[in-house]
């Protein structure tokens, strides 16, 4: 009987020789997909990107600890086998290390996930240092951060000048060396994606970073076609998921207007 991957399972997937299997994620909110990935995937993330995909929010910065917990606790319920993390949403971690603690503590108790991720990289490590010495397992995130869009300006790759690029392995360096157990990278260039990825000792999980990380995270609305208000570059499809719901819609609109449905084998009937 397989048993849920535990935080010390996913260290242990750091890639160092090509032959081991790379980590298989998914970004996934609700119960029915989390029972459908469950088989599938090593790792699923509760991720703050339901703000948009499930709420139709612009952007992340809206979600809050309450829905994050709900989410969280609907996936955990509804999965035996992946290490589950939840997203800190915005505004839940970046006070202190202390108001991160009480953020942290409330997902872990709430939901029952094995771990919480939050993005940030050497401002962060002090706060993934403590969370860790008091029993949180800390996923870090670097790269692009969604969370920081306002600032950005925009969704844009990061890392593409030497001198962006060597502060990204600063923070990579930094969150794992403070204990994150592995961390999310995004959006940055193949190269420096597989430099970090060599030059610490903590699983990288890639989203648009590339071949050669320990492995690799897309959002489950992306990958089924089910979130088409936009496609980064670095999604792949492998389903049409709302063409089929749209499809179905439609003809059972059409059944109903034109008096199709229900049939007899719909209704319910007094016994004679």
């Amino acid at each position: 009987m397989k048993k849920r991957l535990s935080v010390r399972d996913i260290r242990r997937k750091k890639v160092i020789e090509q032959s081991q299997e790379p980590i298989v994620s998914l970004v996934c909110y609700t119960a029915q997909m989390a029972r459908l990935i469950n088989n599938q995937v090593d790792i699923i993330l509760v991720g703050d990107s339901l703000g948009m995909t499930i709420y139709g929010h612009e952007n992340t910065l809206s979600v809050t600890l309450d829905m994050m917990i709900n989410h969280g606790a609907a996936v955990v319920r509804s999965t035996d086998i992946p290490h589950i993390v939840v997203d800190m949403p915005f505004g839940s971690y970046e006070e202190s290390p202390e108001v991160a603690f009480r953020s942290a503590s409330k997902i872990m108790r709430e939901t029952g996930a094995q771990s919480v991720k939050l993005e940030g990289g050497e401002e962060f490590a002090e706060t993934i240092f403590f969370l860790n010495q008091r029993g949180i397992p800390v996923m870090g995130h670097i790269g692009l951060m969604p969370q920081r869009i306002q600032t950005l300006g925009g969704f844009f790759t990061q890392g593409k000048t030497e001198k962006e690029s060597i502060k990204l392995m600063n923070d990579a360096k930094s969150i794992s060396q403070a204990g994150a157990f592995s961390m999310v990278i995004e959006a940055i260039p193949e190269e420096v994606a597989t430099d970090i990825t060599r030059k610490i000792d903590v699983p990288t999980i890639g989203i648009g970073a590339g071949r050669n990380c320990d492995g690799q995270i897309l959002v489950s609305h992306d990958i089924l076609n089910l979130f088409g208000a936009f496609t980064p570059k670095f999604v792949k499809k492998y389903g049409n998921i709302d063409e089929n719901i749209v499809k179905a819609v439609t003809d059972y609109s059409q059944e109903v207007k034109n008096k199709k449905f229900p049939t007899p084998d719909n209704i319910f009937t007094i016994k004679k």
